[in-house]
């Protein structure tokens, strides 16, 4: 079964500002009837790249078998990390860029533990391009980001 997820993070362009993301995951069942499912969340004190990973760990989690993944972004962030394989150099060069230190490794890593059973393959859209789906993810990410009542998942280290 083909999986379609499109995902958007936000930020207010503030390290220590809120954030957010939205996901919306799509399929087929057998007889063709589409299922579709949104998350969106907000946090306090992160950024616009971490709230980007966050939306495709969500969606990818989300998931309760092996499938097959398409994962919608417009960040190129995420996209380029797979689609020119910065993850497999920052792997072979223990999490060193050309820069120092690789940022949002905890997520990094979390990403790939949470694809490691799916066939997932990234791709690039432009934002604010019209595409309905992308448009309802940057609704969902800007409304988490805006909102009032943040929530921080216990598992993340935002003060890093």
């Amino acid at each position: 079964m083909l999986v379609k997820i499109y995902t958007d993070g936000a930020a207010r362009g503030n390290p220590d500002g809120p954030g957010g993301y939205g996901v919306i995951l799509t399929c087929e069942d057998a007889k063709g009837q589409l299922h579709v499912r949104e998350y969106s969340q907000g946090y306090k004190r992160t950024t616009n790249n971490r709230m980007e990973l966050m939306a495709v760990i969500v969606g990818l989690e989300a998931l309760n078998r092996p499938c097959e993944v398409e994962v919608y972004s417009d960040s190129k962030y995420v996209t380029d990390a797979f689609n020119q394989h910065w993850v497999d150099n920052w792997l072979k060069k223990n999490w060193k860029g050309s820069s120092g230190p690789v940022k949002n490794v905890d997520l990094w890593k979390r990403l790939l533990q949470a694809k490691e059973p799916h066939q997932v393959r990234f791709i690039w859209v432009k934002g604010h391009d019209g595409h309905e789906q992308n448009e309802r993810c940057d609704f969902l990410a800007t409304s988490a980001a805006d909102g009032t009542d943040l929530i921080e998942d216990e598992g993340l280290n935002l003060q890093a």
